[in-house]
């Protein structure tokens, strides 16, 4: 069945790939990123694949914006099926070295911006009595890891959003919540997190530089032939699976490697907190 689906983040990487996956198994597409400017890839990979879809601006730090979208397409089509929450933004540096706006930043791009689409969504899915909210969140939502505790915090956030939203909403108005929890794109890891380190001071030269640089060149290493990072492509799968699913699962990790990372989340044991423990370290070696 053809759904209507209104997807956030479509200017790069995973954006661009959802949309036109979902484009390509006959959905109606309605595309969103925050700068217009910068939708040349994304009109590129749609006239590449022979699909066509719909182009807002979308900036989910402004809720006037994020409404704007909400309203021209419910007023185009008169419904909203699936909203994919997939803008988001990556930050590597400890907290310390963090300054507050930009721990602000991180948490409202990666949890406020979710807030609000799916707080602007609501309300035409609730009386619909049926929607998806499918919010690509991180295997980084259930595990901690090195340099990545502010990102982390954002993505504990949606998770803890999206599991408290399904416990009521989900059995009384029939709108479903998933999130899906990615390890990396290997497209985009490399070039983003050096990037997004320059853009916020570079390297630092302080006592957490060797740990930084040990951490950075090991997943750099592993990314390279592993499905710790896997194609855009292949996440893109795994969301479009969820959203055609008939009963679509809170939380789905894309990888066998995520599913062997986060096992070990709720362990209390001795050993599993050593297993869990010796796949965190592994993150540094």
């Amino acid at each position: 069945m053809s759904k209507v689906i209104l997807i956030t983040g479509t200017s790069t990487g995973l954006g661009v790939e959802i949309a036109v996956q979902a484009a390509k198994a006959g959905h109606t597409v309605y595309a969103t990123m925050r700068n217009l400017t910068r939708r040349s890839t994304l009109d590129a990979a749609a006239e590449d694949a022979a699909v066509s879809l719909q182009v807002l601006q979308l900036d989910v730090q402004e809720s006037a914006s994020v409404n704007a979208a909400v309203d021209h397409v419910i007023a185009a089509e008169g419904r909203i099926d699936t909203l994919i929450n997939n803008a988001g933004a990556g930050y590597v540096r400890t907290t310390e070295q963090a300054s507050e706006e930009e721990i602000n930043w991180v948490m409202d791009v990666n949890f406020m911006g979710v807030v609000r689409c799916t707080k602007a969504v609501i309300p035409h899915m609730r009386k619909a009595r049926k929607g998806h909210v499918v919010t690509v969140s991180s295997v980084g939502g259930l595990v901690g890891q090195p340099f990545n505790e502010i990102y982390c915090a954002a993505k504990f956030a949606v998770e803890g959003f999206t599991e408290a939203l399904a416990s009521y909403v989900s059995p009384n108005f029939g709108i479903d919540f998933t999130t899906v929890e990615p390890g990396g794109i290997q497209s985009e890891f490399a070039a983003n997190i050096m990037k997004q380190i320059e853009e916020t001071g570079g390297m630092l030269e302080d006592e957490y530089l060797p740990i930084l640089q040990k951490y950075i060149g090991s997943a750099q290493d592993r990314a390279a032939g592993s499905d710790i990072y896997q194609t855009a492509e292949k996440v893109a799968s795994v969301v479009l699976e969820c959203v055609e699913a008939n009963e679509p699962p809170i939380r789905k990790r894309t990888s066998s490697w995520g599913e062997e990372f986060t096992r070990f989340k709720t362990a209390t044991d001795p050993d599993g907190r050593k297993q869990q423990a010796s796949v965190i370290e592994e993150l540094l070696n």
